[in-house]
């Protein structure tokens, strides 16, 4: 009987100081399983990653983030562990190529379509990759998976034209304005790229995502200092912004115009009877 009641008593001591226990102990514990980061005004989710070590890509798989620019003030955010499968060491050098293709990390001044000329993929396959939905809205620090096993190449080697008939899915143009070309796409593929003349320093081509809103056949264009008749195969794609044919220059190459995209009478035939109304125009630089 004397050896039960000193039983209880100890058990009833035991519980007593777990109650009175530090509550340190136990976040110190529980931070050793799992750190986790309360989201703070100006926090970006790259920041985050910096801050602890890991990558963009495993933070957002640990907290089921689709889209890294879509988080809130208070958001607490579980950091993996580096024993954890989704973790890995983020740092300013891209990872080695792995089975599935190699890792491009953005740099300032990059954009989805530069990187997918770099590495000679789509982008296409470059969006669908990575799950991106907008072409525009990509950070610096970001992981960008690179589709199929490729090695980085010169922006100026792109992947190669097919002919129209065998290509098939979205359509959508592409105007480089620093290597001056103009690139036709179709799902996966290339159908047309050649060299183009856009806007003078003073006279720019707009940079952004439009689409093709108005096709005339043959116009006269005018401006300041300017008179054109019979310019051919006009697409508008912004204001009075337009990709049409060309015959009183052959610089192609080199920026000329006062804000429209030139290009020779033969490439811009075959892109009014190829691209339709709400075809988009991407122009980057």
């Amino acid at each position: 009987m004397k050896f039960r009641r000193a039983l209880i008593f100890v058990l009833v001591i035991a519980l007593f100081a777990t109650f009175l226990m530090p509550a340190g102990v136990f976040a110190e514990s529980s931070d050793r399983a799992a750190k986790v980061h309360v989201v703070r005004r100006g926090d970006t989710l790259a920041k985050i990653s910096l801050r602890y070590g890991v990558s963009v890509t495993a933070l957002s798989r640990a907290n089921n983030v689709r889209n890294p620019n879509l988080i809130y003030v208070g958001q607490r955010l579980v950091i993996p562990t580096k024993n954890s499968p989704a973790s890995s060491t983020s740092n300013s050098k891209p990872a080695a190529a792995s089975s599935s293709g190699s890792v491009h990390v953005v740099r300032r001044g990059d954009t989805l379509a530069k990187i997918s000329q770099r590495y000679g993929v789509s982008l296409t396959a470059l969006r669908n990759t990575n799950n991106i939905r907008n072409v525009n809205r990509i950070y610096v620090g970001q992981r960008l998976q690179i589709p199929g096993k490729v090695k980085a190449s010169n922006s100026s080697q792109t992947s190669k034209t097919i002919a129209p008939q065998y290509a098939s899915g979205k359509k959508w143009i592409e105007v480089d304005l620093s290597s001056q070309r103009l690139i036709a796409h179709q799902g996966d593929s290339v159908v047309l790229r050649t060299k183009v003349s856009t806007g003078l320093r003073n006279t720019p081509t707009p940079v952004g995502r439009y689409a093709v809103r108005v096709k005339v056949r043959r116009q006269t264009m005018t401006g300041p200092g300017y008179s054109l008749p019979n310019v051919q195969w006009v697409m508008y794609f912004y204001r009075d912004y337009a990709i049409h044919g060309t015959y009183w220059h052959n610089r192609f190459g080199r920026p000329m115009s006062h804000g429209c995209v030139n290009v020779r009478n033969t490439q811009a035939k075959f892109l009014y009877n190829w691209a339709g109304h709400g075809t988009p125009v991407i122009v980057h630089r």
